[in-house]
C-alpha cells in the first residue's frame, strides 16, 4: 500500500515538477495532482508525467492527503486561507519556501497538520522544463517544527523526504532563517551585486571565474525579491559580515600588506575546502 493516495502540488515549476517526478518514481502516491497559475505549465507537467491531472483552481486539492506548497514565499502565505477551505480533514500540508519564520507563523495557525520544510535543491534554472526526478537525491531538507507541530505528521514528512533520497535535519524557523541568510541569501545578494558592478562592455572578456561567481544571479528576480524581503533582518546582518570581509581585503590591498592578505587568503582556502 502506498503511503499516500493523492498528493497535491501547488506550483508546478522546477521544485514542484521535480517533486512530482520523484514521488512517482518512488511510488509514494497512487495519484499526483497539480495547480499552477499558467495552463501551459499544467500541460507540460502532465506531458512530462510529473502530475496525473492539473488545474488552475485550488478546488482540485479537495481529495489530497498531502499538499505541497511549492510556490514563492508570499504566494504560499497569501493562498493559505483559500486552500484551507477546500482541504479535507487529516490532510498534511508542507511547503518548500526558502524562508521559514513568516511562513511557519502564518500556516501553523491555518492548518492543523502543517510542517514547514525547505528542501535545498533548487538552482538558477526555473520552470517545469528543468524538473528532474533525481533533484532531491543527496540534497538536504531542513524541517522546521514548532511547539504545536503534530508529531505524527512530522514523522511522516521526514520519511517522505528521505524516501525521495534527501537527508533531513530539524531547525527552528528562526535558526533556519539566520543560517540561510549567510549560506544562501547573502551569497545571492553578492552575486547580484557583483554582476551589476562589472561594466557591461567588459563582459565579453570574462572567463570562468566571473561565470562561476555569478551563476546564481540568473535566478528568478521575483522569487528572490520575496525571499529577501521576508528575511530582511538576518540578511542585513549577513551582508554586514560580508562588508567587513571586503573592507579587510580592501585595506590590505591598498597597503600592500602581504602578511594580512596571505592570512585572509589561506583562511578562505581552508574554509572552502570544508565544503562538501
Amino acid at each position: 500500500m502506498k503511503p499516500f493516495d493523492t498528493i497535491g502540488i501547488i506550483g508546478t515549476g522546477l521544485i514542484g515538477g521535480s517533486l512530482g517526478l520523484a514521488i512517482k518514481r518512488a511510488g509514494l502516491a497512487r495519484r499526483v495532482i497539480g495547480v499552477s497559475r499558467h495552463a501551459d505549465s499544467i500541460t507540460r507537467a502532465r506531458r512530462m508525467k510529473a502530475i496525473d491531472n492539473g488545474s488552475l483552481n485550488l478546488s482540485i486539492m479537495g481529495d489530497a492527503d498531502l499538499v505541497i506548497l511549492a510556490a514563492p514565499v508570499e504566494t504560499i502565505i497569501r493562498i493559505a486561507d483559500k486552500l484551507k477551505a477546500v482541504l479535507k480533514p487529516g490532510c498534511i500540508v508542507i511547503d518548500t519556501g526558502s524562508t521559514k519564520e513568516a511562513i511557519v507563523r502564518a500556516l501553523s495557525r491555518t492548518f492543523p497538520l502543517f510542517v514547514g520544510c525547505h528542501p535545498i535543491a533548487g538552482s538558477e534554472k526555473r520552470g517545469i522544463a528543468n524538473a528532474r526526478a533525481d533533484l532531491f537525491k543527496g540534497a538536504l531538507c531542513i524541517i522546521t517544527p514548532v511547539r504545536t507541530t503534530d508529531r505524527a505528521a512530522l514523522k511522516k514528512v521526514k520519511r517522505f523526504f528521505e524516501t525521495l533520497g534527501a537527508r533531513t535535519c530539524t531547525l527552528t524557523p528562526v535558526a533556519h532563517d539566520t543560517i540561510l541568510a549567510s549560506v544562501s541569501h547573502m551569497p545571492h545578494c553578492l552575486a547580484f551585486a557583483l554582476i551589476n558592478a562589472v561594466p557591461a562592455a567588459w563582459l565579453a572578456y570574462a572567463g570562468s571565474g566571473l561565470r562561476d561567481m555569478t551563476r546564481i544571479a540568473a535566478s528568478d528576480s521575483k522569487v528572490w525579491e520575496e525571499i529577501l524581503c521576508t528575511n530582511k533582518s538576518a540578511i542585513v546582518r549577513a551582508i554586514g559580515a560580508m562588508e567587513r570581509q571586503l573592507r579587510a581585503f580592501k585595506l590590505a590591498i591598498a597597503r600592500a600588506d602581504t602578511k594580512t592578505l596571505r592570512r585572509l587568503l589561506v583562511q578562505a582556502q581552508q574554509k572552502r575546502q570544508r565544503l562538501a
